[in-house]
């Protein structure tokens, strides 16, 4: 099976472990959009917008993925190799 980072993340969870922001550690919920920048998240009491490049997320409570790393555009990010 392909590594997660290489998958779509509409509809799957996602949990911020770190953040230069400390006001976005914590936050859980469901990706709703994605851009080259930022991951929309429905929470169960909102929705809201982060910034790819200052956060380290798990996705479906996988291997982290440090946010910097992945500022592409969905469709590109799952052809591509990462170390």
């Amino acid at each position: 099976m392909s590594d997660i980072i290489n998958l779509p993340w509409l509809s799957h969870e996602i949990s911020i472990t770190d953040s230069r922001d400390p006001g976005l550690i914590g936050i859980s919920g469901k990706v709703i959009n994605e851009t080259r920048r930022t991951i929309q998240v429905r929470t169960q009491s909102r929705e809201i917008i982060i910034p790819k490049d200052i956060v380290t997320f798990t996705i479906n409570s996988e291997r982290e993925i440090v946010g910097s790393s992945v500022t592409q555009r969905p469709e590109d990010r799952i052809g591509r190799r990462y170390h």
